[in-house]
């Protein structure tokens, strides 16, 4: 019997709704549960999958007694490539309910690329290194019905394909930047919609983009071959049940265009006068067009997109506009941000020459900056047509900035005819944090910010100077808050494949994913960590033990690769290490922080391993738990030996050491107390302030709440001197900085040389934010918030903290108050299908009434309950609170 008050919602495969053209052969499929009542708890699924068309079932699991809801695989019959399956779940409650059939779709790719590929790969280039872009087209003759249309594309470079004089998809920077040489993705496209009875046109437009573009800081251009290319395959399934496909071949023409150059670091020169007019329309003359080159087919690298594209997620007006003391005409859009400037020209004549340079701050004495940016320009260059309103964006390039330098405008620069483009990687939002102090608030918003401007198809470490690499180790400290605020799981499945096959054949891991540095240095403690780090959170935070499995083999790889370095196999003692980089206890002249490397190459060391032992057990691998089990235990004893004396003092009064050892585990419990006190006593001696670098300052916070000092967290977290997260919004930071003291006091900048002002690493407190002050986490036995932990910790110096986190279950909140009558007031909803232990600061029996299982505990009073909404006050003593 079906039962309305039991709903299911937002089936997802593979985390994306309705998505086409994904090459698993064994999808997995996600549901959320809602309806009336508490302690709502899945007990039975029934999953069928048809086949589109015949309606053929494919799959039918039956009832099966369970109460999983995430990541369930498909068990079916073998899915045939280019076809729409249809999904039908439903489920039973705890309460004997029954849920009515919920509906949705997928559509598979072509499942094995390389043998199904029929596209040549062409090129309008002839190998002499033109840097304008190339424009292909072709057409062809429609005159059937058509049921479905689909369109595979891809590129050696970055491209857009144009059907019928329109743009196909919102996708930028396709087909994304990965190791070409090994790995090139293809897009998949609905085209249904834009094809036409009789003569249709189909063109394309290459740039150079990430594959032979300028990489690094090292003028590398060139890196993954010399000649744009792309490829593209139009399938048309007609309504009388024949096809046709339309492939990239020797018979499409080719041309130069407008756009005569575009580098991600350098920007985009577009000359108006030379446009092609709607060049992809079926009725274009294709006068002094030439045959296009073939290229090499590639067909054995391909593979389907794995992670959502690069899009479009807002728009930005300029608040004002500034004229330095220089004379510039600089418009402010009051964000850093990514993405580029779309401007509008009137009274423009034939020839006219607009250019938009990007720059994130203004100097001391307010001029246009851009010294921080090395060799990148950062320069859009619009020459006009003239005679009519002119519209551009740029297509093949991404800037990033706060302040754009306008040059050549003509007449006068009104505000409403400049609009700032947001591109990042479309992940969907999860997180949202607020609490009563502003500051705070700003700094949780330059987190965001931060990781939407480096998130463009890798995680970068910046968007602007000639660098924005993938930096494994600003990466794996980050990922966990990267998760709180975004679902990066599509995200980092994509990237952890790139790092897989960048991987060294001992094991060794490159220092940026994609590797364009090369060289004979890599695997870098803390850095090449990203190997076992980065799949373990995945793993934590979505349940997703495919991710772990496919993994598994490079964390494996990683592990042996540091137990092969080191005097002995339990420490690495040996090679090359960043250290606790950009640390504020470096000498002078260094960027690595005093704490010495081989400790921290031994934690890193024992941490990987730790979590490999883990991943095993998760996945099932006995031997290899019990393996690497031992093998932890033996760098933990080595580390002590080495570095902690009898009485548990560490070798160095360094804070990142201190930190590390706590957070990481690896002191004797009768040696802890001893050493949360050594590092407050360092931070205390400091001025109340961090002396941690990019290492020590992700853990911080964590080590010090995680040892019962949270107000020394908070300390830190509120401190507003330098160096300190919200000393940089008191300088009008709005995303998080490289160096604390990216600009100091008195206006003044840290260096030309590596000064980025959009870094998101010591944006990692983030996780802080949320598991601590917000208190929401899980247990890790129970991966993917399937049991959640709530645990805020309030502080006196905030009236409130709220958050909120989409699990994979559904949306989790997380809100404590204090009234000034010194009350504390506790608000928190479960989702369905999950269930949570509630810490209540300073509660007890008598001032709380339990809901569910209730004990006392440490601080406390720890509440077992199920899903729903639940809110709790009592009196809290503010001597309790940190002060």
């Amino acid at each position: 019997m079906t039962d309305s008050t039991l709903i299911i919602n937002d089936i997802r495969c593979e985390y994306r709704d309705n998505p086409i053209g994904i090459d698993e052969q064994r999808p997995r499929f996600s549901w959320k549960l809602a309806g009336d009542g508490r302690n709502m708890m899945q007990s039975a699924y029934h999953i069928e999958v048809h086949e589109e068309g015949d309606g053929a079932l494919v799959w039918d699991s039956g009832k099966r007694m369970s109460d999983q809801s995430v990541l369930v695989e498909y068990d079916g019959e073998a899915l045939k490539p280019q076809t729409v399956y249809s999904i039908r779940v439903k489920t039973w409650d705890n309460a004997g309910r029954e849920s009515g059939w919920t509906a949705s779709a997928f559509e598979t790719g072509l499942l094995h690329p390389s043998e199904r590929w029929t596209a040549e790969w062409i090129s309008g280039d002839d190998g002499a290194d033109e840097p304008s872009c190339d424009y292909l087209r072709t057409s062809f003759r429609i005159q059937s019905a058509v049921r479905r249309a689909r369109l595979y594309a891809t590129a050696c470079g970055m491209y857009e394909m144009y059907l019928n004089g329109t743009r196909v998809g919102d996708s930028h920077f396709t087909p994304g930047w990965t190791n070409y040489k090994q790995r090139i993705q293809y897009q998949t496209y609905d085209v249904t919609a834009l094809l036409r009875q009789g003569h249709n046109g189909l063109g394309g437009v290459v740039g150079d983009g990430w594959y032979r573009g300028e990489l690094g800081w090292k003028d590398q251009k060139d890196i993954y071959g010399k000649r744009r290319a792309l490829s593209a395959l139009l399938h048309i399934w007609y309504e009388d049940g024949t096809e046709d496909v339309v492939s990239t071949d020797g018979s499409w023409s080719g041309s130069e265009g407008p756009i005569r150059s575009s580098s991600i670091y350098h920007g985009e020169v577009y000359d108006a006068r030379l446009e092609l007019g709607n060049w992809s329309a079926p009725d274009y003359e294709a006068a002094g067009w030439l045959p296009v080159w073939p290229v090499e087919a590639l067909n054995d690298r391909l593979l389907a997109q794995v992670n959502e594209p690069v899009r479009r997620s807002g728009e930005l007006s300029p608040v004002s506009l500034i004229v330095t003391p220089e004379g510039d005409q600089v418009l402010d859009f009051g964000q850093n941000m990514v993405g580029w400037v779309r401007m509008r020209i009137s009274q423009a004549a034939a020839g006219d020459s607009i250019i938009l340079h990007h720059a994130e701050v203004l100097d001391k004495e307010g001029n246009f900056y851009t010294d921080n940016l090395r060799s990148a320009k950062q320069e859009i260059r619009y020459i006009c047509k003239g005679g009519e309103e002119e519209v551009f964006e740029p297509h093949f390039t991404f800037q990033g900035f706060r302040y754009v330098r306008v040059t050549g405008y003509p007449g006068d620069i009104a505000l409403e005819r400049f609009t700032a483009i947001v591109l990042h990687s479309d992940m969907e939002q999860a997180g949202t944090f607020e609490c009563s102090d502003s500051m705070l608030n700003q700094l949780q918003s330059n987190i965001v910010w931060g990781q939407k401007g480096n998130f463009v198809d890798v995680p970068t470490d910046c968007p602007q100077r000639d660098e924005r690499l993938g930096w494994t180790g600003d990466a794996q400290v980050f990922i966990r808050t990267a998760a709180y605020n975004r679902n990066v799981a599509p995200f980092f499945t994509k990237w952890l494949q790139d790092l897989s096959s960048e991987q060294l054949p001992n094991g060794g891991v490159p220092f940026v994913i994609p590797d364009v540095l090369g060289g004979d240095q890599h695997s870098s403690a803390a850095w090449g960590d990203a190997a076992t780090v980065c799949p373990w959170t995945i793993y934590q935070m979505y349940g997703d033990k495919r991710v772990l499995a496919r993994q598994y083999g490079s964390m494996k790889a990683w592990v042996e690769y540091m137990r092969a370095q080191g005097d002995t196999e339990a420490l690495w003692n040996t090679g090359f290490h960043f250290g606790d980089w950009l640390g504020m206890d470096a000498k002078e002249g260094s960027y690595i922080g005093a704490t010495p490397q081989d400790l921290i190459a031994t934690a890193f060391y024992a941490y990987s391993t730790e979590l490999l032992a883990k991943s095993a057990e998760a996945l099932g691998y006995a031997e290899d738990a019990a393996e690497y089990g031992a093998l932890y235990e033996s760098i933990v004893q080595a580390f002590r030996d080495e570095f902690v004396t009898a009485n548990g003092r560490l070798v160095g009064p360094f804070q990142t050491a201190y930190v590390l050892a706590l957070q990481f585990g690896l002191l004797e419990e009768k040696h802890q107390s001893r050493a949360i006190r050594e590092l407050v006593k360092l931070i205390e001696d400091n001025k109340g302030c961090m002396t941690t670098g990019f290492v020590g300052t992700p853990y911080l916070c964590l080590a010090l709440s995680g040892h019962g000092r949270s107000d020394w967290a908070y300390n830190l977290v509120l401190n507003k001197q330098y160096p300190s997260w919200l000393y940089s919004i008191e300088q009008g930071a709005t995303t998080i900085w490289e160096h604390w003291d990216g600009i100091k006091p008195d206006g003044t900048f840290w260096s030309k040389d590596m000064n980025s002002y959009n870094h998101y690493a010591y944006g990692s407190v983030g996780e802080w934010l949320f598991r601590k002050a917000a208190g929401i986490d899980m247990a890790p036995e129970a991966p993917g918030f399937k049991r959640i932990v709530i645990a805020p910790e309030p502080d006196a110096r905030l009236t409130y903290v709220k958050a909120s986190y989409a699990s994979p279950y559904g949306e989790i909140r997380s809100q404590w108050q204090l009234g000034e009558d010194g009350q504390l007031t506790v608000d928190v909803t479960i989702p369905a299908n999950t269930t949570a232990a509630i810490l209540l600061p300073g509660a007890n029996p008598d001032s709380v009434s339990p809901e569910g299982q209730a004990r006392q505990v440490n601080g406390g009073m720890q509440l077992e309950i199920g899903s729903g909404s639940y809110t709790w006050t009592y009196a809290y003593s503010v001597k309790a609170l940190a002060g």
